[in-house]
């Protein structure tokens, strides 16, 4: 196989990222700057922010346990599409219930499309100071409930692909060590 084969076939291999971690994280932004970088060498990208594809393809569904379930398993169908015709998807999505996420690890197992699981392991009180949506003002305030990792539980990741602790580096040096476990499992 020449060079440019192994480039081209490189460039055709889908995965399926998913990033999972409290809100304000920092999974979101890791995820576009990982985007970018997997754009400029040529790789097609498609992010599926949770936000979005709760306006979208899940509006309607609330945040019992049962409908967060069912979210998440749209979001991974719909990653698994794109990644088994060639898409590296990133998924920053919340995802709190670790049998969910089991549950879309299956799905691309059964269909031997490749799937990374990124913890972004960032502390609540960390995530509560950044509070980019303004949650967990909303929540202290008796605003809502049901904030995740707050007055709603989150299951840490047991074995993740990678952890990212992202209050203890830049978004760059994030993205960094996300993109050089793809290279290391050949997804990059």
């Amino acid at each position: 196989m020449t060079d440019t084969q192994n480039i081209q076939e490189k460039h055709v291999t889908g995965a399926t990222i998913w990033l999972t971690g409290l809100p304000s994280a920092g999974k979101t932004t890791i995820a576009y700057e990982l985007a970018g970088r997997l754009r400029e060498e040529g790789h097609r990208v498609e992010v599926l922010d949770g936000d979005e594809i709760r306006e979208f393809l899940s509006a309607g569904l609330g945040f019992t346990r049962e409908d967060r379930h069912t979210n998440v398993q749209r979001i991974g169908f719909v990653a698994e599409l794109l990644a088994s015709n060639g898409v590296k998807v990133l998924v920053p999505v919340i995802a709190p219930y670790e049998d969910s996420r089991e549950a879309v690890r299956k799905r691309h197992a059964s269909e031997g499309t490749p799937y990374v699981e990124v913890h972004v392991a960032t502390p609540v009180d960390v995530c509560s100071v950044r509070d980019v949506k303004g949650l967990y003002a909303k929540q202290a305030a008796g605003e809502i409930s049901g904030l995740t990792g707050v007055d709603d539980p989150y299951d840490e990741p047991r074995n993740p692909d990678l952890r990212i602790e992202s209050h203890t580096q830049t978004v760059q040096e994030s993205a960094a060590t996300l993109h050089a476990l793809l290279t290391e499992r050949g997804l990059a």
